[in-house]
């Protein structure tokens, strides 16, 4: 039997990379799990998974998306007991903050930290009638040290930590636990990206400080979430772990 059978999960983002992996493994672990994603490839990620996994398609920084999102778990499955915040955009370096447009500064707070907010809005409700739940969100090396040409991305990862810690408080004599995780250089499609994109001096900057020298795999950041998520973990409550391979302990 799985750590999390008999447990109705959502997972944002989990149309590839980070999610992807994490949906994958709470299925594998006995959870019902909801794959939110704006890609469209939630519905095949979805299916490939078998009946314990439905799509929902949507952004979540629309909140009409993020309502349906939640009520779909409830109406399919009749309870919520954990939520995984893995959606998330990181823009091109868009120069030093000065020089940040307004536009893109708004989209990826937008994306980052109220899609975020907007989850636990509208999930934790739900984990309260359910009994209790946790809920794991998903920071980012920018979460803890300054992160160059980023002043959005870099905000929006600050946020996620006090937000975090906020409801880690508020909802605790509510049974519900709520973490994050800030991983270092895994290796998604958005890394892959950047590289692609002409950034590869940014990425050999940053993979140099990794004591491992490697890049990280989605799972190796979907197997803390499930700890989180899983009672092994029911008295850690407020925190928000790195799996960086040591990056941040140089």
């Amino acid at each position: 039997m799985g750590v999390l059978e008999g447990t109705v999960a959502i997972v944002t983002g989990a149309g590839s990379g980070m999610g992807k992996a994490t949906a994958q493994l709470f299925v594998e672990e006995g959870a019902k799990v909801v794959l939110f994603d704006i890609s469209g490839e939630e519905e095949t990620v979805a299916q490939d998974m078998g009946a314990n996994a439905v799509a929902v398609h949507g952004d979540v920084s629309q909140e009409q998306d993020v309502r349906r999102m939640v009520d779909t778990a409830v109406s399919t499955w009749g309870r919520l007991d954990s939520l995984c915040n893995v959606a998330g955009i990181v823009p091109n370096p868009g120069g030093l903050t000065a020089d940040h447009g307004i536009e893109d500064f708004d989209r990826v707070v937008a994306v980052n930290l109220r899609g975020t907010f907007m989850a636990m809005k509208f999930a934790i409700p739900e984990m309260i009638r359910s009994g209790g739940g946790s809920i794991v969100n998903w920071g980012s090396l920018a979460s803890y040290i300054g992160t160059e040409h980023v002043a959005g991305y870099a905000a929006s990862k600050g946020g996620i930590t006090q937000i975090t810690k906020t409801a880690a408080i508020e909802y605790a004599t509510s049974g519900i636990r709520v973490n994050a995780i800030a991983p270092g250089m895994i290796d998604t499609p958005i890394v892959q990206k950047t590289i692609e994109s002409g950034h590869a001096d940014l990425n050999a900057k940053l993979t140099a400080r990794i004591p491992t020298g490697v890049l990280g795999s989605p799972r190796e950041a979907a197997q803390v979430a499930l700890f989180l998520v899983s009672s092994a973990s029911s008295y850690v409550n407020g925190v928000m772990i790195p799996v960086d391979a040591g990056y941040l302990a140089g």
